[in-house]
């Protein structure tokens, strides 16, 4: 999973232009919005939906679900993990 994570943070900078940042930068448990985070908006989480179906394959049922997914890597990470086709 650590592969993954690590994937995870490189598509996150990359789709979001964080050219400031590097996957170093970013805690895996840290908040991905709001304060003490990446401090992301709704625009990044639309963002992250279409890289998730785009290189992952996986739609999200609605937007409670992505709620709870994106809250930080990790969770992102586990939940590809679960859900990702083949």
């Amino acid at each position: 999973m650590d592969e993954l994570i690590l994937e995870l943070k490189e598509e996150i900078i990359k789709v979001l232009n964080l050219e400031d940042m590097t996957p170093e930068d970013i805690d895996p448990k840290a908040p991905m919005f709001g304060a003490g985070g990446l401090g992301l908006d709704s625009i990044d989480a639309l963002e992250l939906i279409v890289l998730l179906e785009k290189r992952y394959g996986i739609r999200l049922a609605n937007a409670a679900e992505g709620k709870k997914i994106f809250t930080n890597v990790e969770n992102i990470a586990q939940y590809v993990t679960e859900n990702r086709k083949k």
